[in-house]
């Protein structure tokens, strides 16, 4: 008989961030989102983040190469944060100071996103899997070559034990309840979707009343 279903909610306490591979080089690959579109997820992650103040870690591979430099708005919004520049190795797994500074975060939920979502999302994802951790990919801030791709890699990731969000559900999640912070939830939601602005500006609009 299988075990009863248990609802394994992210937690703003045990969560962690991690961002792999947001380079200039490799984001030119990606195919299966819009440039304007996945670039507006990259950072909506990041922001949320920095709201629920997760620990984040940064890491690129092979930059001095062809797959290029982090882009400048994750340097510049986590100036602080572990950044692990890996000299070559492809899963950042496989890279210590990488699997040291997920581990000396003290988290065991990982939110991971990163391009190209076939390998260095799914690599991590998996060696995560195995290491213990509860994993958390968010699709839409993650991308590669085309959807074929895409759904093959998340079917792996999924079959695997990871949990597929986008970064909108990843905000809700954590958040819990409005009553939290309406908001500040709300300006960080109305900064990424434009319809969003409609809907928090109306209703801040009535709540001043």
């Amino acid at each position: 008989m299988n075990a009863p279903y248990q609802y394994r909610r992210l937690s703003k306490d045990d969560a962690a961030m991690l961002l792999i591979d947001h380079q200039s080089g490799l984001i030119s690959l990606v195919q299966d989102y819009p440039p304007g579109e996945f670039k507006n997820n990259i950072l909506a992650l990041a922001n949320i983040a920095k709201f629920f103040n997760l620990p984040t870690i940064l890491t690129t591979s092979f930059e001095n190469g062809p797959n290029g430099p982090l882009v400048p708005e994750l340097k510049e919004m986590f100036p602080d944060t572990p950044y692990i520049p890996r000299p070559g190795q492809i899963n950042a797994w496989d890279n210590e100071d990488f699997v040291k500074a997920v581990e000396n975060t003290g988290r065991k939920q990982l939110i991971i996103a990163g391009v190209v979502t076939d390998v260095c999302v799914a690599f991590v994802a998996l060696s995560a899997l195995e290491a213990g951790y509860e994993v958390f990919v968010v699709t839409d801030a993650s991308g590669t070559f085309n959807e074929a791709v895409r759904y093959a890699a998340w079917s792996r990731m999924s079959n695997a034990g990871a949990q597929m969000m986008n970064w909108f559900s990843v905000a809700c999640e954590l958040h819990r309840d409005w009553r939290n912070d309406i908001e500040g939830l709300g300006n960080l939601l109305s900064n990424h979707i434009p319809a969003y602005r409609n809907l928090i500006t109306s209703y801040l609009a009535i709540a001043k009343k």
